[in-house]
């Protein structure tokens, strides 16, 4: 019997599944998760914090080439991966994201800034890894058509859907989207949910005693959110029509690059500087026409009654 029970456990199982008779296909979504080079410590355990929050992702080593992003559409077809999260890193200190859809697009780059991990903030949420995530957005995503596709990406990116690799078939984390000061703010919460006790105040003393169960409905528990962390803010900056090429849909002109902010810092530095410097050009040149410089300058003018020109 336990043979024939194998045999017969065996066909079902390699029968494939028939579509659904409603019509509503099984979302299958697979991001690949990866870096570039030049990423520091802070920058590689955030990319290891969001790996371990996404069980549907494919974490894979560092990309060498900067300027060729468009070979990542292959890495990523080579692994049957339909999204794809990269981390690019400028000189040690800027951290740009880019979100593309494989192989059609669109293209999402973003300057990723204020960055914590879960190490750094210590949080005491906590949940089930592997979980699946309630994504929640501001209602500012509706408003603007940039945003509603940058939603549209953060969905298929960071949604697990049902019955993906190594995810758990829970939810108890929420994660949230909100767009403000031209910037989306991610956060990650615990649902944390707790039974309801009543206080019983006696003698000038208030006690916490549990609820007697009921025949009929129970009370629902108390729902809170708890960080877990890691949090960052993104700023759009393009938008681009194909998957890591193609024309430019939407440019953030209020946005201004961290090497532009450096730069305008060392002028300013350099702008006191040079000011010192002609002040002291000028004090010399002063001192000169006054005849008060031992060396250089114009000589002071010969006094007939000097001691040296009386009894010379």
């Amino acid at each position: 019997m336990a043979a024939v029970y194998k045999s017969l456990s065996k066909s079902t199982n390699g029968q494939k599944a028939e579509a659904p008779a409603n019509g509503v296909r099984k979302n299958k979504q697979r991001v690949l998760i990866l870096s570039s080079r030049g990423v520091t410590y802070r920058h590689r355990h955030l990319l290891n914090d969001l790996a371990a929050m996404m069980p549907h992702g494919r974490k894979d080593a560092k990309f060498d080439s900067k300027s060729k992003l468009y070979q990542l559409n292959e890495l990523a077809e080579l692994y049957n991966c339909n999204n794809t999260l990269f981390f690019e890193a400028r000189k040690g200190k800027d951290l740009y994201v880019w979100m593309s859809k494989v192989p059609n697009g669109p293209t999402v780059k973003m300057h990723l800034q204020n960055l914590h991990t879960m190490e750094e903030l210590h949080f005491t949420g906590n949940c089930l890894k592997g979980s699946r995530p309630i994504l929640s957005f501001d209602a500012a995503f509706d408003k603007e058509p940039y945003l509603q596709v940058i939603k549209e990406l953060f969905l298929h990116s960071f949604g697990v859907p049902q019955g993906a690799r190594k995810s758990k078939p829970f939810i108890d984390r929420v994660m949230g989207f909100t767009f403000a000061d031209g910037k989306i703010w991610v956060r990650n919460y615990q649902i944390k949910e707790t039974e309801p006790s009543k206080s019983i105040s006696g003698q000038g003393e208030e006690m916490e005693v549990d609820p007697k169960p009921t025949k009929g409905r129970s009370k629902e528990p108390d729902v809170s959110l708890v960080e877990i962390g890691a949090r960052f803010v993104l700023t759009p900056i393009i938008i681009q029509e194909g998957s890591f090429g193609g024309p430019i849909l939407y440019e953030n002109n209020q946005f201004v690059s961290p090497n532009q902010v450096r730069a305008d810092l060392r002028k300013k530095k350099a702008s006191k500087h040079n000011a010192r410097a002609e002040q002291y050009v000028e004090r010399l040149a002063k001192k000169g026409d006054l005849g008060l410089r031992t060396s250089g300058g114009k000589r002071a003018p010969v006094d007939a009654l000097d001691t040296k020109q009386l009894f010379a």
